[in-house]
């Protein structure tokens, strides 16, 4: 089995505190939410963020969809520490300290960019039930400079030292010319990059960054939600989850020398993934509905659980099941939090 080298996988997105709390539904008609979405803090919300803290349920965890992803995959391979690299822009200010701190604690090898212009960025989960509503605030996590950060020769090394990337698309409202330089250096090493569509916007509004860097994806990941977006935005004219996938396989790809896997998670449905030429399901870990805690993580965690057994190169259904695997321990569970370990074999 291969070993992990340190900073073997590298991750970059928005660092955000996440900040979670049940709420009722007044408060979600308060601010106009709908029970499960994702979306970004407008005006209007500013309010919402100093309500929620006051909530007496309320929880702070290290979040932001990369960083929970890499997280997880580290919790999950456990030995040696620091095997996934992130980055990302934060606040010179205590929610910044606290992400600091989550990030160690958690033996991820957090480089990041620290500004004084923008707050730290935070994410209010609203929970209702098995629901949950998410506000990112990004603040300082749309401060990531390419040339401040990504380009200086000790940030790039750690670029260089990876063999595995892996990108939310939130990233893409960031800073799309980081996210091409890192796809583009994937590709020209035969390296392996990843990207998720992670909400239906980044489909609809920032489709023209997304599709710049489709070309260089070795893997994409999204769910069904983000995939129904993603094929009516293209045109595909089909609501077919497996067609969609097989689609978006194969739109154009400069790295000739490896088929783009698209891989699909449904809730408690089937996991759907292109394997060659032919579209495969594969059965969720079955759950009891009254074992549900929050679905909040659950798609960030099933990337960590693929990531991890990616980075020792298993086998895809291998991947698939380390993710499921991954998602069933977190939906258990408040927030993106995890066991001291895995149980995983």
């Amino acid at each position: 089995m291969p070993t992990v080298s340190q900073n073997a996988l590298f991750g970059m997105g928005n660092p955000l505190l996440d900040i979670s709390a049940v709420v009722d539904k007044d408060f979600l008609d308060k601010y106009g939410l709908k029970p499960n979405d994702q979306i970004l803090a407008e005006e209007k919300h500013k309010a919402l963020f100093e309500e929620i803290v006051k909530k007496s349920t309320v929880e702070y965890h290290a979040g932001g969809s990369t960083q929970n992803s890499v997280k997880i995959a580290q919790w999950m391979i456990q030995e040696p520490h620091k095997v996934a690299t992130f980055f990302g822009c934060i606040g010179k200010d205590h929610f910044g300290e606290i992400l600091k701190q989550k990030a160690a604690e958690a033996h991820v090898d957090a480089h990041y960019y620290e500004q004084t212009e923008e707050p730290t960025g935070t994410c209010a989960a609203c929970i209702t039930g098995d629901n949950r509503s998410l506000i990112a605030n990004l603040a300082a996590a749309n401060c990531y400079k390419k040339e401040k950060h990504l380009d200086l020769d000790k940030n790039w090394s750690l670029v260089e030292k990876a063999r595995f990337y892996y990108i939310a698309g939130f990233f893409l409202t960031v800073s799309p010319d980081s996210i091409l330089k890192v796809a583009k250096h994937a590709c020209e090493h035969n390296k392996i990059f990843g990207l998720n569509l992670s909400a239906p916007f980044i489909s609809q509004f920032f489709k023209e960054p997304l599709m710049k860097v489709m070309p260089y994806i070795d893997i994409l990941f999204g769910n069904e939600t983000e995939a129904a977006m993603f094929a009516k935005e293209q045109g595909f004219e089909t609501d077919d989850i497996e067609e969609i996938a097989r689609k978006v396989q194969l739109l154009p790809k400069v790295n000739k020398n490896r088929q783009r896997i698209v891989v699909f998670t449904q809730g408690k449905e089937d996991t759907v993934a292109t394997v060659g030429e032919k579209v495969t399901r594969f059965p969720v870990i079955d759950i009891d509905q009254n074992e549900i805690v929050d679905t909040n993580g659950a798609g960030d965690a099933f990337v960590g659980g693929f990531l991890s057994e990616l980075v020792q190169e298993k086998s895809l259904e291998q991947c698939i099941r380390a993710g499921h695997y991954a998602a069933n321990i977190i939906i258990q569970r408040s927030g993106c939090t995890f066991p001291e370990k895995p149980n995983f074999n």
